[in-house]
């Protein structure tokens, strides 16, 4: 054969084949090294994939936490708008009512124009009082309770013979609450315990 003959084809591949078989057996753990890193990387990358998965619900657990508080707040707030819109002007109408009261109180005599004025005061009164039920204004008349001061504004304090203490024993003006809430105090007179002798009036 002479140095120019091209060698087969068929020769070629079984000296490829050889070389490749001689690398395989000098290296034998190649090929299986690179598959397990391979391996490590995607669980790497799959731990991270669930670690992200997870803060992302974390987050989105707290956003639909914050939106619910924020909707019952709202709601609160809406609510709390329509109970208490007539707030300032109840406060403005009490002292109206206080006026037509005392001046039915006022109204002594027994003459025709007296008697018609206490029946048109009474019936206004009356009306009054179907307006205030209708928008839940409840008045606050404590006499003989307990001395609230959420509710009542104590004017006076005095000694009154068969009065517990810290009682109200007179109403100088009655409070009002709308829905609940504090429109305006009764203002009150409160017991107060009785004063004991001192040592000096004992002795003598």
């Amino acid at each position: 054969m002479s140095i120019d003959q091209e060698t087969p084809e068929s020769q070629v591949e079984v000296e490829s084949a050889a070389e490749n078989t001689a690398v395989n057996e000098e290296h034998p753990h190649t090929e299986l090294c690179e598959h397990e890193y391979t391996i490590e990387e995607l669980k790497k990358e799959l731990e991270e994939a669930k670690q992200k998965a997870a803060d992302t619900w974390d987050k989105s657990v707290r956003i639909q936490a914050e939106m619910e508080n924020l909707k019952r707040r709202t709601q609160k707030d809406l609510e709390d708008a329509h109970k208490f819109a007539l707030t300032s002007f109840g406060k403005e109408l009490l002292p109206v009512f206080d006026s037509l009261v005392l001046g039915l109180q006022a109204a002594a005599g027994d003459s025709e124009d007296v008697k018609k004025f206490r029946e048109g005061s009474e019936l206004t009164i009356k009306q009054f009082e179907a307006l205030f039920a209708k928008f839940n204004i409840v008045a606050i008349d404590p006499l003989g309770q307990p001395f609230n001061p959420e509710q009542h504004q104590a004017m006076l304090m005095q000694v009154v013979e068969g009065a517990e203490p810290n009682t109200v024993v007179n109403v100088f003006q009655k409070g009002y609450m709308l829905n609940g809430r504090l429109l305006r105090p009764a203002m009150v007179v409160v017991a107060k315990p009785a004063e004991k002798p001192s040592e000096l009036n004992e002795l003598a």
